[in-house]
């Protein structure tokens, strides 16, 4: 059994793998809890695991779970990986980009990709079919958005982001919140469709919090799957742990 972890900005989520290459279950919590963790490594017996954090590592939980667990990993720079990285900075490429690409690549082998992760950021990571990782981009998520026309303008409310999204607002909270959740629908669909002329059969994933709400008002089709982080870790871990 596999334990992958992965800690992002807003919360930390939470796999176990058995032999299939999909999780048989995920978990997502806001901090990490010794009696959580233990009732967790409780219910079966888990061999390896990797951990990986984008916010920095925790190291009272790298250090609980190397004593619980026989072979468990954190998620650095110079980690053995089954892709080739393109990266002029490799060591500041965050896990979760390099991550999503690797579980793409195993749901959609042999293919060009790109990996929209629509959650605090918005990265878009494009993965060639002979599995280089030629690079992406990096905007500001829906909540961001949201709040940093607050944050920096004198009158605009701060707007949750779920709620009406009208092709042209009819009040200010609809006008912030379409010109937020649209602006970024407007820039997926800029990124496909200039991508696609370099890699015309380009298969696309979309993940992250903000996955399902975009995909629903997006024209282009694209394959949906909140996991694809978990799989790419667990597959990193599958690549070391077969060294």
């Amino acid at each position: 059994m596999h334990l992958v972890i992965d800690h992002g900005n807003t919360a930390i989520k939470i796999a176990l793998f058995a032999e299939e290459k999909k999780p048989y279950r995920v978990e997502r919590i806001l901090r990490f809890d010794q009696e959580y963790m233990d009732n967790l490594l409780n219910t079966c017996p888990i061999s390896n695991g990797i951990y990986s954090s984008v916010t920095g590592n925790d190291n009272d939980i790298i250090s609980y779970l190397q004593a619980r667990i026989p072979h468990f990993s954190v998620f650095l720079p110079d980690t053995p990986l089954p892709i080739t990285i393109d990266y002029r900075t490799p060591q500041t490429l965050g896990g979760d980009r390099i991550a999503a690409v690797v579980g793409a690549q195993e749901e959609a082998p042999d293919k060009d990709i790109l990996v929209i992760d629509a959650g605090t950021c918005i990265t878009y990571d494009v993965l060639t079919a002979d599995g280089h990782f030629r690079g992406g981009n990096i905007s500001p998520g829906i909540k961001m958005r949201l709040k940093a026309m607050n944050r920096y303008t004198g009158k605009l409310p701060l707007v949750e982001k779920n709620g009406e999204v009208a092709t042209l607002g009819y009040d200010t909270e609809t006008a912030i919140r379409s010109g937020a959740v649209l602006g970024i629908c407007y820039e997926i669909e800029g990124y496909i469709s200039h991508l696609k002329q370099q890699y015309p059969n380009l298969f696309i994933f979309l993940t992250g919090g903000d996955a399902f709400l975009l995909a629903v008002k997006l024209k282009t089709a694209i394959f949906v799957d909140n996991t694809i982080v978990l799989k790419g870790l667990n597959r990193i871990l599958r690549h070391n742990v077969n060294l």
